[in-house]
């Protein structure tokens, strides 16, 4: 089986040696997105929601770009630096995820790349 790597100017560049997702036969794995602003690399503020909300963005776009979509998503991993954050992660994560609900985890964690308080990834399979 091929493997396709993805890379989209949508999302931020990866900061590391790794690509934004990678594509095994039907199955997509969305590598952990922080709440990078595409356009310059920077964080988008120090706000847990606001980099919540960019990370989520980032990975729709990597998605996007892919030919996926957030209804095509079947796992989700969640990194937190506070877990005192849950409650306000799952208002903002059910904004994205409304009626399709995936599988997930949230974990909290002692430190992120780039001072993130949120890093997110997922799996994502079409289906015939």
């Amino acid at each position: 089986m091929a493997l396709r790597f993805i890379q989209t100017p949508a999302a931020p560049a990866a900061i590391g040696p790794y690509s934004q997702a990678v594509q095994a036969g039907n199955v997509l794995f969305v590598s952990g997105q922080i709440g990078l602003k595409p356009e310059t690399g920077e964080m988008v503020g120090d706000d847990f929601g606001d980099q919540a909300k960019q990370s989520l963005e980032n990975m729709k776009r990597i998605l996007a770009a892919a030919g996926y979509g957030l209804s095509h998503v079947v796992a989700v991993d969640v990194f937190l630096t506070d877990m005192g954050e849950f409650a306000a992660f799952n208002a903002i994560y059910e904004v994205f995820f409304s009626t399709h609900k995936p599988a997930r985890a949230v974990v909290e964690v002692r430190a992120l790349p780039r001072g993130a308080r949120v890093e997110i990834k997922c799996t994502a399979c079409l289906t015939e």
